[in-house]
C-alpha cells in the first residue's frame, strides 16, 4: 500500500499532539500533511486509534478525492490494526464501492479477506468465518491474479480450507470413540468428497476403514483402503489400515459398490486428487 511509507512528521501539525488529542485544527492544513501526520501517528507512535481519526477528517475535509481514497483505505488498515475487524471490512468495502478502479482496491478486497481470516477460531468452534474467509480470499487471487496480495490469499485460503475439513476429522473422531459410527463415516465422507485436497484425507480414509469394519461393511473398508492405498502408499495411515483388513482375512482391494466405489473408479482413471 502506497501511503505506508509516508511516515515523515509534518511539522505544521506538530502542534496537533498525540493520543486523545488528534485530530484538531486540521482544517487549515494541506491534505498531504495531513496524511503524514495520519501515517506517523499510525506507524512511529503505533498510535492507531489516533490515526484513525485524522484519516477520517481527512476523508470528510476532502470527499470523493484522491486523498478521501487515500485516508479511507488508512481507515480500513487502521481498524484492522486495532483489531477492530468488523469495522475494518466495512472501511475496505467502501472503499471497493466508491473507487472500484482506485489504486488500493487489491488492497482493500484483500482486507476484507483478512477481517475474516484473523478471526477463525479454535477447531471446535463454529466455522462460519472460515466459509467467510475462503469466499473473500478466492475474490482476491480471482479478481486480482496479478497482484502482490494474490499469492498470500492463496496461501491463506489453503490454511483456512484445511482448517474446515480439520473441524470435520475432530466431530468424526468424537463419534467414532463413542461408537457412533454411522455419523462419523457421514463427517469422514464429507471430508474425502469435499476437502480431498487437505491434509485430512489420509486419515478420513483410514476412519473409514475403521468405522466401516466396526459396522461390518467390509466392501467399503476395503474399498476405503484401495483408495487410500492408491493415492497414499506411504502415509502412515495405510500401514494402519493394511493391518486392520489383514487381521481380519481382508485385503485393501475394492469392492462392492456405493459412492467410495465410484471415488476409486475416478481415482484409477486419474481424475481424482
Amino acid at each position: 500500500m502506497r501511503v505506508l511509507g509516508a511516515v515523515l512528521l509534518a511539522t505544521g501539525l506538530a502542534a496537533c499532539g498525540t493520543g486523545d488529542d488528534v485530530p484538531r485544527n486540521l482544517q487549515g492544513y494541506a491534505p498531504e500533511e495531513i496524511l503524514e501526520r495520519g501515517s506517523y501517528e499510525l506507524e512511529v507512535e503505533d498510535n492507531p486509534s489516533g490515526a484513525l481519526r485524522i484519516f477520517t477528517e481527512l476523508e470528510r475535509l476532502h470527499p470523493y478525492s484522491e486523498w478521501a481514497q487515500e485516508a479511507l483505505i488508512m481507515q480500513a488498515y487502521a481498524n484492522h490494526r486495532q483489531e477492530e475487524y468488523d469495522d475494518a471490512r466495512a472501511a475496505a468495502q467502501r472503499y471497493v464501492e466508491l473507487f472500484p478502479t482506485g489504486p488500493d482496491a487489491d488492497y482493500a478486497t484483500y482486507l476484507i479477506a483478512l477481517s475474516y481470516y484473523d478471526q477463525i477460531e479454535a477447531i471446535g468452534l463454529d466455522q462460519g468465518l472460515t466459509t467467510d474467509a475462503l469466499r473473500a480470499l478466492q475474490d482476491v487471487f480471482e479478481r486480482y491474479p496479478d497482484s502482490e496480495y494474490a499469492r498470500s490469499a492463496e496461501m491463506k485460503f489453503d490454511l483456512a480450507f484445511d482448517h474446515l475439513a480439520a473441524k470435520e476429522m475432530e466431530v468424526g473422531r468424537y463419534y467414532l470413540s463413542r461408537g457412533h459410527y454411522n455419523a462419523s463415516t457421514n463427517r469422514f465422507r464429507t471430508v474425502v468428497e469435499n476437502f480431498e485436497t487437505s491434509t485430512h484425507t489420509p486419515e478420513a480414509l483410514h476412519r473409514l476403514v475403521e468405522a466401516y469394519l466396526a459396522l461390518g461393511l467390509t466392501d467399503e473398508a476395503q474399498t476405503a483402503a484401495a483408495i487410500l492405498g492408491h493415492n497414499f502408499r506411504g502415509n502412515p495411515f495405510y500401514d494402519d489400515s493394511y493391518r486392520l483388513l489383514t487381521g481380519q482375512g481382508l485385503s485393501d482391494e475394492a469392492s462392492g459398490d456405493g459412492w467410495l466405489r465410484d471415488i476409486y473408479r475416478r481415482t484409477v482413471q486419474g481424475a481424482w486428487l
